[in-house]
């Protein structure tokens, strides 16, 4: 028997696989259409009986998706004409996890952390193989980080000792890595970051302003002095709706590219040429 490809798909299966509220779901779909310009500012979006129709909701669900979706500044009613897309020209997804040391410690400049008080953590941070050796103490330093009054990021940072007492006061009330990218007596040898992707917990959710179960991105970022010295350990949760990653897949590689084609062509030739004299 063939399948109808053509026919309509049943959503309900989907919103029952997500314990999110439905009318969650589907402003998370419109916000994306918003953010990938599917829907170009200024125009109209669909009627709510549309909408009602393609999402397969209720009319009461559609409300408040396009309720949250105005309050978050993506849409702006007229009176008798419809709704439509704000022409909002700020760049919601600010925060660049960069790929090198340099660029993410310049990202976070001007950022303001405030710390929150914490529960009293392990002495020493959990290493894995290469990720440097323990320094002999650290400080435990738990903030909220923000930009434009609005909280981004969780910081859960164990930061060596002697880096902390360099300067406790900048380490207390600025971001730790653009500190460390200017400090004369740190020098880094290396600088990891790992990204996995998870959701809101109740705690992160009141923390971040953001809905229970909302994605996040969950980063561990260990920075190495040049005695192998892991003296910046920090796991942090991002706001997923802020970030984005751009990365240049040819960085640091294309000349071996280039060396490896070149080499290719160099083999072909010389073997074509083989066979002709043969």
């Amino acid at each position: 028997m063939k399948s109808n490809m053509n026919a309509p798909l049943n959503l309900q299966r989907t919103y029952d696989r997500s314990r999110v509220p439905l009318y969650l779901q589907v402003a998370e779909v419109m916000r994306q259409r918003i953010e990938a310009r599917q829907w170009l500012p200024g125009a109209k979006i669909p009627t709510l009986e549309q909408l009602e129709v393609e999402f397969q909701v209720a009319r009461v669900t559609v409300r408040q998706a396009v309720d949250i979706l105005r309050k978050e500044g993506l849409l702006y009613c007229r009176q008798g004409r419809g709704t439509f897309i704000l022409d909002n020209k700020t760049d919601k997804r600010w925060l660049k996890l960069a790929t090198d040391w340099h660029s993410l410690a310049e990202s976070l400049k001007g950022n303001v952390p405030r710390l929150i008080a914490a529960p009293t953590p392990t002495s020493q941070p959990i290493l894995a193989a290469g990720d440097g050796k323990l320094a002999d103490s650290y400080v435990f330093l738990r903030s909220v980080q923000f930009k434009d009054d609005e909280p981004y990021g969780i910081v859960n940072l164990r930061l060596a000792s002697h880096i902390y007492d360099l300067d406790r006061a900048a380490f207390e009330t600025r971001p730790a890595l653009p500190i460390l990218a200017e400090l004369d007596q740190v020098e880094v040898k290396s600088a990891r970051q790992s990204i996995t992707i998870g959701g809101a917990d109740p705690e992160v959710a009141d923390l971040l302003k953001i809905a229970l179960g909302t994605p996040t991105a969950m980063c561990r970022c260990i920075i190495v002095d040049s005695h192998g010295i892991a003296i910046y350990v920090a796991d942090i949760i991002y706001r997923s709706d802020y970030i984005r990653i751009d990365i240049d897949l040819l960085a640091n590689g294309s000349s071996k590219t280039q060396t490896a084609k070149s080499s290719e062509r160099k083999s072909r030739k010389t073997s074509g040429t083989a066979k002709q004299k043969a």
